[in-house]
Parts: structure tokens; C-alpha cells; sequence
């Protein structure tokens, strides 16, 4: 009877609690709603002076067009490879760096967190200048290796403080029983270490593949050709000086529908991000 009593009760503040999480959900989602449903409707249902919140003549040739208009899959395609490229960067230097600081015991390490945290208050845009200069010293301009690393050099600080503190979380005591049963530390880090911190290295791929496929100014600066953009300075390339030339049949629906096509996969990712983090530290938070 007790249990059904405490049922009863926590019944209304579980609905209460699902209810604000779903307003929530639909706070932060109504504007990619709105841009899907906008790159739907023709140029008149836009601009006209009576919103409506559905088009009347749902276009759906419009992502049928910007594929035949626009090089979409070729900003697509650039995307893709500097963000895998520099997420594989991030962690094939994160990991070994995150367990040197998790088992080292040195003096400053927590000094030595502090700064690697403090590092990601710079934005790329006061740095774009030493940045510009240092890459067209090299000749990496308007090259794909050299915006790699430049975007993993942004996202390794806050993977190297994200793993560090995972892999603080294994016992020492179990790799080393590993080590006694006949492990390296290589092979203790391998089978023991790696799969406790999997939420974490999981939560580093997200965070940096999102960074760096929504990242604008370096981009902008260090690519010079078309044919070598990412979706994000790509899809600048349709605006105008004032406006989207929409009046310009079928590129009026085609560009916008380049824009939801272009932000969607970012969208969709920053969808998935918050879930998986807040798996990734409930994970630690328990260990």
C-alpha cells in the first residue's frame, strides 16, 4: 500500500517534470523546425505579409534542384574530410596525452589543467591573424592539411582535459593486475583503460567533429577556392550583398533549401551532442 501511495504522489511530478523537459525540447528545436518548413514554401509564401506556419504547396523539388544548381556535395565533401581528419588528429594525440596526465604525478598538474582548460577562452578570431601569417609561411594556404590542423589544434585542449579526467576514474590497482597477468601498459591501456573511458573518447569525437564541421573563420581565411570550401563558407557563396536573390527561379527555393541542406547535418549532430555528454559524465559521475 505504501508503494502505491508513493506511486500516487510522484505520479504528477513525474508528468510535470515530462512536461517541462518536452517544452524545453520544442524551445530549442522550433527554429530548425521553422527552416525545414521554410525551405519548403515558394518565394510569395515567404514574404508575404500574412505569415503562415505551413506552406500551401509543400516544393519538395527544391532539394531535388540545389543538388543540380550548387556544389553542395562538393562543400559536403570538403567538410567531411577536414572534420574526420582532424577528429582522428585530436585523438590519436588526446588519449596518450590525457593518460600521461591522469597516472603522471608531477608537480603542476593541476596547474597544468587549469591552462589547457583556459586555452579554449581564445577565439579563433583574435588569433586569425598569427594564424594567417604562420600557414602562409609554411605555404598551406588554401590547402585541407593545414585547416586540419589548425581545427585540431583548437579541439585537442578541451579532449586532453575532457579524457584526462575519465581515465582518472580507472584504478591504478587493475591495470596493474593486468600488467601481473602478463600486459604491457600498452595492452593495459588497450583492453582496461580505453573501454571504461569509452563515454568519454565518444563525447571528444562529437564535440570535436561538430566544432569543426560548423567552424567559419579560420576557413574563411586560410580557403580561397570554391572548389575547397566546407559547407559552411559554402553556402555564404549564395547571399548577396543584402539579400538571397530569390526572385531568380528555381535558385529562389534552391538556395534556401541549400541552407537547411547545409545546416542540417550540424543541426542534427548538436541534437545528438547533449545526450551523448550527459551519458558520457552520468557514466563518470557513477564510476
Amino acid at each position: 500500500m505504501n508503494t502505491a501511495v508513493k506511486e500516487s504522489k510522484s505520479t504528477p511530478k513525474r508528468i510535470a517534470t515530462m512536461f517541462s523537459a518536452y517544452l524545453i525540447a520544442w524551445f530549442f528545436l522550433y527554429p530548425y523546425i521553422n527552416m525545414f518548413v521554410s525551405s519548403l514554401k515558394p518565394h510569395d509564401e515567404i514574404y508575404a505579409e500574412q505569415v503562415t506556419h505551413l506552406p500551401k504547396n509543400w516544393m519538395w523539388s527544391n532539394y531535388i534542384n540545389v543538388w543540380k544548381e550548387y556544389p553542395i556535395a562538393g562543400f559536403m565533401k570538403s567538410s567531411l574530410i577536414v572534420a574526420i581528419f582532424a577528429t582522428l588528429i585530436v585523438l590519436l594525440v588526446s588519449i596518450p596525452a590525457a593518460y600521461y596526465v591522469a597516472r603522471a604525478k608531477f608537480k603542476g598538474r593541476g596547474v597544468f589543467l587549469l591552462l589547457v582548460l583556459a586555452t579554449q577562452m581564445f577565439s579563433p578570431t583574435a588569433l586569425i591573424i598569427g594564424i594567417f601569417r604562420e600557414v602562409k609561411f609554411f605555404n598551406g594556404l588554401n590547402t585541407y592539411i593545414a585547416l586540419i590542423i589548425v581545427n585540431a589544434g583548437f579541439n585537442l585542449a578541451f579532449s586532453v582535459w575532457l579524457l584526462s579526467g575519465f581515465f582518472s576514474t580507472v584504478p591504478q590497482e587493475i591495470e596493474e593486475s593486468a600488467m601481473i597477468d602478463g600486459c604491457n601498459r600498452l595492452q593495459a591501456l588497450r583492453r582496461i583503460t580505453l573501454p571504461v573511458a569509452l563515454p568519454g573518447i565518444v563525447t571528444a569525437i562529437i564535440f570535436t567533429f561538430v566544432a569543426t564541421w560548423n567552424e567559419f573563420t579560420v576557413a574563411l581565411t586560410l580557403m580561397s577556392t570554391i572548389d575547397k570550401y566546407p559547407i559552411s563558407i559554402g553556402i555564404t557563396t549564395f547571399i548577396g550583398q543584402y539579400d538571397i536573390a530569390w526572385e531568380d527561379p528555381p535558385a529562389n527555393r534552391a538556395k534556401v533549401s541549400a541552407l537547411v541542406a547545409g545546416a542540417a547535418p550540424a543541426a542534427g549532430d548538436m541534437v545528438i551532442l547533449p545526450e551523448t555528454a550527459f551519458t558520457a559524465f552520468s557514466f563518470q559521475t557513477e564510476r
